[in-house]
């Protein structure tokens, strides 16, 4: 291995995470925000429909295809003729904020920190159905120092990781080749696959975090890494491989 010029990292359980995530939550939030309701649709019937209708796009669209959540939203309130006094770009922070207000997964800072010290380029991918910018605005409240020249979400480039397709991307944008990159992640599947499968060496994070019960512990239950590539437990052990490597 030799040290990187550019690290992409995942979003979700790798820089941050979604302590007590909850749909209904995130339903409740952004129903304060109801300007006109003329069919007097009650919140139990939009929650319902709007998990209903979740579903069925889940369903519908697979599993490698994202859908964004600007055409949902309006989907829901123009089906239920709601209409918002806050504009579909504020809905989705409301509601984000509302499923989850987030954490710092253990040691980012400094893990980060570190990368800008060493110059070492940084960017982000995320499997996400919330806008780029949305997730650049979280990004940037818990993580106000960090050096990202990009971040990409699968809500805008269609396809979802393992697809290549934000990979490519990322690769142009940051005019680099994949044997110049590191992509870290929490998945085997999406992640560890996705770097592989595009010429990128995969870093697998397996970071703890305070929540009881965290359903991302289970992600990769059953599954294997079949590629070279580095696992770690602490971003504070990711920075001692970096400077061994540095070091020789």
């Amino acid at each position: 291995m030799i040290k990187p010029k550019m690290i992409i990292f995942d979003y979700g359980h790798t820089l941050l995470y979604e302590p007590n995530h909850d749909t209904d939550n995130g339903n409740r939030a952004i129903w304060n925000y109801v300007k006109s309701n003329p069919y007097n649709v009650t919140f139990d019937e939009f929650n319902r429909t709007v998990m209903a209708l979740l579903a069925e796009v889940k369903a519908e669209r697979g599993p490698n295809i994202e859908v964004h959540e600007h055409c949902f939203l309006q989907m829901v309130m123009d089906y239920l003729g709601i209409e918002l006094s806050v504009s579909i770009p504020e809905a989705e922070q409301i509601i984000w904020y509302g499923i989850s207000k987030g954490a710092k997964m253990p040691y980012v800072d400094e893990m980060l920190e570190f990368m800008d010290q060493q110059g070492i380029r940084t960017g982000v991918i995320s499997n996400l159905c919330f806008s780029g910018e949305a997730l650049k605005e979280r990004l940037n409240r818990f993580l106000p120092n960090n050096k990202f020249e990009f971040v990409l979400t699968s809500s805008e480039y269609v396809f979802t990781k393992p697809n290549r397709m934000m990979f490519d991307v990322a690769l142009k944008k940051a005019g680099l080749t994949p044997d110049e990159v590191w992509y870290c992640g929490d998945s085997i599947a999406a992640d560890v696959v996705g770097a592989h499968n595009a010429g990128i060496f995969p870093v697998l994070y397996n970071g703890e975090t305070d929540e009881e019960n965290d359903p991302m512990k289970k992600i990769n239950d059953g599954l294997k890494v079949d590629c070279e590539h580095l696992y770690i437990e602490d971003w504070r052990e990711f920075i001692k491989v970096l400077e061994n490597m540095i070091e020789k």
